[in-house]
């Protein structure tokens, strides 16, 4: 929109406004579905993790007690998650958000990648302190506990899988890398208890805690990497930047500043500078980008040829 006009800027506000509302501030389109499932699972973290340390405690296993250490990480990511979709609807209109609340999201996947690598420098640390000095184990009490803990977090991968396969959803794609994570260290666990159990290894459980925390902490930068790069608005989709580009320049402008960056799941904002010898009016441009997967929220300045370039994508 050009600023030339301040009743047209004014209507394009109040229509962005409307949009915004009728967006649901740019939510995801399974926010409602993520949030509902993202309680239930928080539920079923919580019973697990009271069974899985009070077996560590019991049975004197390293792997049993990472695997609770790592389900407690889950009862705050899950309740973290949910709550983050609670607010994100709740505030969902609310003006003081200029664009909307789907980044409430990601910021709790980025907290949630945080304390999945503080957990995996915990079982890291406790590992190798019963590599040092190891302790006798109650296999055949801890196996059944270990197993029925991995059969709970396979549950709770299924119930948080993602319908959005694109990752457009950063908070339930977080959740449900967390639950992935505790399967992999559940998986593991088993794997040292029977090491133990049928060959003798006393140090095969708690190697197996220690590789359960590479993993962990593995799957945790990633999740951060990816948080952060929304949270600092870099460029969504290189591929949707020069289609808005491209669709801009089709008569023979010149795009010399371009923004693009991540509203929230599935939504994303543009403001574009275009030069040309004719401009046409702002509303011929949004007319091109009509359409466009992905984007919610433009903004188009028109200028004159002459206009300088600016820092773009």
């Amino acid at each position: 929109m050009t600023a030339a006009d301040p009743t047209r800027s004014a209507n394009a506000l109040d229509g962005y406004r409307r949009d915004r509302a009728y967006l649901g501030g740019f939510l995801g389109a399974d926010h409602a579905r993520n949030e509902r499932r993202t309680w239930i699972v928080a539920g079923i973290c919580l019973v697990t993790l009271a069974a899985q340390l009070a077996g560590g405690l019991v049975f004197r296993s390293m792997a049993l007690t990472a695997s609770g250490l790592h389900m407690a990480a889950h009862v705050a990511a899950m309740a973290a998650a949910a709550l983050a979709y609670a607010l994100a609807r709740r505030h969902a209109a609310d003006p003081r958000f200029a664009f909307g609340t789907g980044k409430l999201g990601d910021l709790a996947g980025f907290a949630n990648a945080i304390v999945l690598a503080i957990t995996a420098v915990l079982i890291a640390v406790e590992s190798v302190r019963r590599l040092a000095a190891p302790q006798a184990v109650a296999y055949g009490s801890a196996l059944p506990l270990a197993a029925a803990g991995l059969l709970v977090t396979l549950v709770c991968v299924a119930l948080l899988r993602p319908r959005d396969r694109a990752g457009h959803d950063l908070n339930i794609a977080a959740a449900h890398l967390h639950l992935t994570a505790d399967a992999v260290v559940g998986a593991l666990a088993i794997a040292g208890l029977l090491a133990g159990q049928q060959l003798g290894w006393r140090w095969a459980d708690p190697m197996a805690g220690l590789l359960g925390a590479a993993l962990v902490m593995q799957f945790a930068l990633s999740l951060i990497r990816r948080a952060a790069m929304t949270l600092l608005d870099m460029t969504p989709s290189p591929a949707l930047a020069a289609e808005i580009r491209a669709r801009l320049q089709a008569e023979g402008e010149r795009v010399v500043d371009l923004h693009l960056w991540r509203l929230g799941p599935g939504h994303n904002a543009a403001v574009a500078v275009v030069a040309a010898e004719h401009p046409q009016p702002a509303e011929a441009y949004h007319a091109r980008l009509q359409g466009v997967a992905g984007l919610s929220h433009l903004t188009v300045e028109v200028r004159g040829a002459n206009a300088a370039s600016h820092g773009h994508v």
